[in-house]
Formats: C-alpha cells, structure tokens, sequence
C-alpha cells in the first residue's frame, strides 16, 4: 500500500525528538543556546512567528543545511554540533526537517510538538512581519 504525509510525519516523530512549548519556552527563559528555526513558508511566518525564529522553508531545508550547496544558510550549515529546534503550524513539517537535519548528521535537533498552533493556545509570544 502506498504511503501518505501521515504515514511519513509518523516514521519521522519516530526518529526524533520532540519537545513541548513549555519546555521551549524554559529554555528560552534559561537563555540557552540553540538556533530556532520556522520551516513554515515565508507568507506564514509574515503572519505570525516566535521571536527569534529563523525562516528556512521544509521545501528548501536539504540545500540550507548543505555547506557545499550555492543557496546554503550559513547560520544553519554552522550550527551541526548546537542545539537546532524546529517548528512549524502542527508539528508535521518540522518533524519531516527535523528527520532530515539528523540523517544530514546534526547531532541534537528537536521538533516543537503541536508546533506554533500549540504555542499559541498555551498564550505564549509570538511577533508578526518578516524581521
């Protein structure tokens, strides 16, 4: 039987890990250091996104995270041995990069359960526009 996006997002949230917007938010307050990280598109990130929150759509996260690659995000391609956290509206993308990221040999990566849908219902801040 053919696999769907479901099928997919599932095997990947069984590769990795995923944390919770409180545990997010403590470590945000602890200030730690990782690289935040909405792979959303651009339009969704214009509407509302985590402070912080670098823009590196799911669509184009490979080529980002590649140091050979002409359209790398150095800030991504520099950050293999830090603390890389994704999100996205539901959790789904971000577990999907998140998957990705690791085969790519990112040593600690996580993906926002619930993504910024559940950010937003614990009322947790967010800022709009593109900065």
């Amino acid at each position: 039987m053919a696999k769907g996006i479901k099928d997919f997002v599932a095997e990947a949230r069984a590769r990795i890990r995923e944390i919770s917007a409180d545990e997010l938010r403590e470590r945000r307050e602890r200030n730690e250091d990782f690289l935040l990280i909405d792979v959303r598109e651009a339009a969704e990130y214009e509407r509302r996104h985590l402070p912080g929150a670098v823009l590196i759509p799911r669509g184009t996260i490979e080529g980002a995270a590649d140091p050979a690659y002409r359209h790398r995000v150095d800030v991504l391609c520099e950050a293999r041995n830090r603390s890389v956290v994704l999100y996205c509206q539901t959790g789904g993308r971000s577990a999907l990069a998140a998957d990705t990221l690791m085969q790519m040999g990112f040593q600690d990566v996580t993906s926002l359960a619930g993504g910024i849908d559940l950010w937003l219902s614990e009322g947790y801040e967010t800022i709009r526009g593109s900065t």
